[in-house]
């Protein structure tokens, strides 16, 4: 079984990104910073926050399911809010985390829950904004593997990436939404783009459910590409429980296709 993990930043390094993500050969893809736009064509937005202006792909979503026809494809928004066309009309669109499932596996168990504030369904909302996570217990009929694999979009603080009382409130309902699918006695995977840095408490509440991290378990000091250019470079984590054959894990340097560098994780 092959697991990707990535934020896709809106799909700003839109070809290169849909060509990586068309040639992983990913059975599971956990992606997030995923945009969709209902009725829009497949093209260019731009996010604007006081001067800061970001293109976004209308209709990431979208795309990334047309290119891989095999999974089966869901998307769940944390938020709808405003983006921009090139003449500057208002336009609603959604933002949040995306999976992609091989159609050949079985869902046998699955949860979607808020980690941190709630659904805002007329505005981007205000810092830290909401986040979500998604959790999904899987059958391979092929090897008869069973899995759970959960992904996470923590909660960004302008402040920094330290641990405050609402990181350790998300932290404690990621746990909680794990276990609700999570059978406690098989594969466990736990990823995505957490905004934390390694040193947080929330390692050691997910340590409970006897997960370790890859990323810095494996001597990786840096999740984020040239496109990022400020000061700390871990954002990204995959930890796995110890059920988990790794048969080969990396933090892919090459090619570029996001500010965040994918996470990709074969196991038996």
């Amino acid at each position: 079984m092959r697991i990707l993990s990535l934020n896709a930043w809106g799909g700003r390094i839109h070809n290169p990104l849909l060509k990586y993500l068309g040639s992983t050969k990913a059975d599971i893809l956990c992606l997030q910073e995923v945009v969709r736009t209902s009725g829009q064509p497949h093209g260019w937005l731009t996010y604007r926050d006081g001067d800061l202006r970001l293109p976004q792909r209308s209709n990431l979503f979208d795309e990334i399911r047309a290119l891989l026809p095999a999974h089966r494809a869901q998307f769940f928004p944390v938020a709808r809010g405003l983006l921009h066309d090139d003449y500057g009309r208002e336009i609603w669109s959604e933002f949040g985390l995306a999976t992609f499932v091989r159609e050949s596996y079985a869902t046998i168990g699955e949860a979607l829950g808020f980690v941190h504030g709630a659904f805002t369904p007329d505005s981007w909302g205000e810092h830290p904004r909401a986040r979500n996570a998604h959790c999904v217990r899987v059958f391979d009929p092929d090897s008869g593997l069973y899995a759970t694999i959960a992904q996470m979009h923590g909660l960004r603080d302008p402040a920094g990436k330290g641990d405050t009382p609402a990181r350790a409130e998300q932290s404690m309902r990621l746990v909680k939404l794990i276990e609700s699918v999570w059978p406690g006695d098989e594969r466990l995977v736990v990823c995505g783009d957490f905004n934390l840095l390694p040193q947080s408490s929330t390692f050691a509440r997910l340590a409970t459910l006897g997960l370790s991290d890859l990323v810095t378990g494996r001597g990786y000091t840096d999740t984020r590409t040239s496109f990022y250019e400020k000061e700390g470079r871990f954002a990204d984590y995959m930890l796995v429980n110890d059920r988990v054959d790794v048969v080969g894990f990396e933090v892919v340097a090459d090619p570029e296709v996001s500010d965040h560098r994918p996470l990709l994780l074969k196991l038996r």
